[in-house]
């Protein structure tokens, strides 16, 4: 229902909610009454609630003055530490370590399964009293205390669910076990990642060891449990990000999203909703963009003013031996703590040949369920091809395992980057070439053995950092003319905090639950990104949200830890749609130079462009805001991002001109001067090349002129440089041209 003043001493949120009430009372009929009640009310920084309706109460409520949109409520999916030693490297730094006070007064909001407070990473030790600005609560549940939080963890909330079922039209709503506790795990990794503290000696089973800490380990933690075992619930999200602006929070960490295949736009979308309002209060989102790439348009989370996050693997990598009977040897990838060694092999069988009765051959080879013959797997290693990939590789562990099998080779070229978890069971993961190799021996050998030995760290693995192949990629689905995702950080196995008793895989016998786990997904990524942007708000407090974006997204690295530009899972160079704008390098981004500031009234501008009325861009900005006289979708690529998209580059016409302003943060007297990398073909003007700041001078406008009459048909990607001989301030652009 729009943006609310009650922030601003407006109208009583209890005003707001019998308002709402007598709303639903006039559409509801009187002998459903039990349905006249909020399920969540929003106050705020936004005004709405949500409420069980039928589809022609809710057509009926559409009608209303006031309502700005009106949507079914979505379940959304999360996306699903060495880390932060590896950024720090590859930025070249790692001898001028920069560290924030050891108490920091940044307090991140993470959205997610909750939190297991009993982990070292959220020790208070050395952090001090809790800001006074703190306007939140830490909830108890029948298993969570008040003591529970601490200086560190300052925050807790947990959310009602409904569980819905219906029968004779009525609705029944029953309750889970209401704590801020975690239950799943995926919500103590994420925090562990975005600001954990400090913890030495900590391993996966041996596996990562090494000292273990989040991207601002001074940083204060707030939980918003808004995740049940059913999954992520749009409207309890919007809840949780209205709860964490009025609590106090700097930056809001979301990793988790609409499926790709049934995104919304961006006013029925509770994430892009409640983010633009945490925008208009300066707090950050940084979300998580998904986990169903590689195919192009996959992306969410990606609305402009949403920080969206790609996933990359970082310079390390797990491995684990395939061992023939003829001496040759192949390495896999797997987490895999198999109790096999060198000294027995045992018989190796693939997987179509090992087919139970009137199976398709494609079926069998494939380890899709039910497909195996036990009797024939039983006590040999079996390997199986990833030629569908709509059959998950933990689905065919456990196909191979229920069978009775010793172990499985499985040969997917894609997911070799991204190991799994096979806790005990002997696995190992290997590329095209090597599994032909393994077939081809399988073949001509009369009784093929093998064995698969457990997996050992391979450091200082390369290239890295590449784009996880799930990574989802870009161009958006809804606007091709803000390039999407933004920016790339660690995803792929990365070590952080979990719940003991919920380790995946399984533990070694004779060892103990560690209490960390290594997990992959964009979920891992976003929070890299959302501690990166803490720890430059520590140093810069009266940055906007924007110029903090902006300094992470112009001074990102490029090229791998080859010097080469940096690539995808297919070894090809990777593009911006895959990495955004590159990885990010957080020691950089404390003095990046120049920033682009994007405002609301970009934002604004943003939803007259994209095709919103006047009336309801009005109404979710509180403002009399006036759409320019001329707003049409291509504009959209002139509001003042920190890069540059055009979806559509008639090559028959002019050039287009985009408009950049930069603020200058660094030395107040500087020389710009602008270089130019663009592909054969598509001509780059910048007007003017040089820019001069002097005292009292910090914003300069320049233009960007882009011709493509001899460019090669689709996307063009490249960038404009402003180097003043210390700072490179990278402005990346794709251009569509057809």
């Amino acid at each position: 229902m729009g943006s609310s003043s009650s922030g601003n001493g407006g109208e009583a949120p209890e005003i707001a909610e019998a308002g709402h009430l007598q709303l639903l009372s006039s559409i509801i009929p009187s002998h459903e009454s039990e349905r006249i009640s909020l399920i969540h009310h929003y106050s705020h920084a936004f005004k709405g609630f949500s409420a069980m309706l039928t589809e022609n109460e809710a057509s009926v409520l559409a009608g209303h003055d006031g309502i700005v949109s009106i949507f079914r409520d979505p379940i959304l999916q999360l996306h699903t530490t060495r880390s932060w030693d590896f950024l720090e490297a590859s930025s070249g730094m790692q001898n001028k370590h920069k560290h924030p006070p050891l108490s920091s007064d940044v307090i991140i909001g993470m959205i997610d399964t909750g939190i297991w407070p009993e982990s070292p990473s959220f020790n208070d030790d050395g952090i001090g009293e809790i800001p006074s600005r703190w306007k939140g609560v830490c909830m108890e549940g029948y298993d969570f205390k008040k003591s529970n939080c601490n200086r560190k963890l300052i925050g807790a909330r947990y959310y009602d669910s409904i569980q819905r079922t219906y029968s004779n039209n009525k609705t029944h709503m029953a309750k889970p076990d209401d704590s801020p506790r975690d239950f799943d795990g995926h919500g103590t990794h994420t925090t562990s990642i975005a600001a954990g503290a400090k913890v030495a000696n900590v391993s996966y089973h041996d596996l990562a060891g090494g000292t273990a800490r989040g991207g601002s380990p001074s940083s204060r933690i707030a939980i918003y449990k808004a995740c049940t075992l059913d999954g992520c619930s749009g409207s309890t999200i919007l809840k949780a990000i209205d709860d964490a602006i009025k609590d106090g929070v700097d930056i809001i960490s979301i990793s988790i999203g609409m499926s790709s295949l049934f995104q919304s736009d961006y006013l029925n979308d509770p994430i892009a909703i409640g983010s633009f309002h945490a925008q208009q209060m300066n707090i950050m989102v940084v979300c998580s963009g998904g986990n169903d790439g590689p195919d192009l348009y996959t992306i969410v989370n990606s609305a402009p003013w949403i920080f969206t996050v790609a996933a990359s693997n970082i310079d390390r990598d797990f491995q684990s031996t395939v061992l023939l009977g003829n001496g040759k040897t192949f390495q896999g990838s797997a987490i895999s703590f198999s109790n096999f060694n060198r000294s027995r092999n045992y018989p190796l069988a693939f997987g179509e040949d090992v087919a139970a009765k009137f199976t398709p051959i494609s079926e069998a080879r494939n380890c899709y369920p039910g497909s195996l013959d036990t009797q024939k797997v039983a006590g040999k290693i079996v390997v199986c091809t990833d030629d569908d990939l709509n059959i998950p590789r933990q689905i065919k562990k456990l196909v191979v395992e229920d069978a009775r099998a010793k172990g499985l080779i499985l040969v997917s070229e894609d997911e070799t980057v991204v190991p799994l978890d096979s806790g005990t069971f002997p696995f190992a993961e290997v590329g095209n070439l090597s599994g032909l190799q393994i077939i081809k021996y399988i073949n001509g050998t009369k009784k093929p053995t093998a064995t698969i030995l457990p997996t050992r760290d391979v450091p200082r693995y390369r290239p890295a950092p590449t784009v996880a192949y799930f990574s989802s990629r870009g161009p958006g689905q809804y606007t091709e003319n803000i390039l999407k995702p933004d920016i790339m950080a660690p995803g792929v196995a990365i070590l952080a905090a979990v719940i003991p008793e919920k380790e995946a895989g399984s533990v070694p016998v004779g060892n103990k639950p560690t209490g960390y786990a290594i997990k992959s997904g964009t979920s891992m990524a976003c929070p890299h990104v959302t501690g990166a942007a803490a720890f430059i708000k520590s140093f810069h407090h009266g940055w906007s949200t924007s110029m903090i974006k902006s300094a992470l997204m112009t001074t990102a690295t490029i090229y791998d830890n080859t010097g080469k530009p940096l690539q995808n899972s297919s070894h090809h160079f990777a593009n911006p749609h895959e990495v955004g704008v590159g990885e990010i390098n957080p020691l950089q981004a404390l003095n990046p130079g120049l920033v682009f500031e994007t405002t609301t009234e970009d934002y604004l501008q943003f939803l007259c462009y994209y095709g919103y009325s006047e009336k309801n861009i009005r109404s979710m900005s509180k403002t009399n805001f006036n759409c320019p006289r001329i707003s049409i979708d291509r504009l959209i690529s002139n509001i003042n991002y920190p890069s540059i998209s055009i979806s559509n580059l008639d090559r028959h016409k002019p050039a287009q001109t985009i408009k950049r302003t930069v603020t200058n943060v660094g030395c107040p007297n500087a020389t710009y001067i602008s270089r130019v990398h663009a592909p054969v073909g598509l001509e780059v003007k910048v007007f003017p090349k040089k820019i001069v700041f002097i005292e009292g001078l910090t914003r300069v406008s320049f233009k960007v002129l882009f011709y493509g009459k001899e460019a090669s048909s689709g996307y063009n990607f490249g960038s404009v440089t402003w180097f003043d001989g210390r700072h490179s301030v990278l402005l990346s652009f794709a251009v569509n041209v057809e």
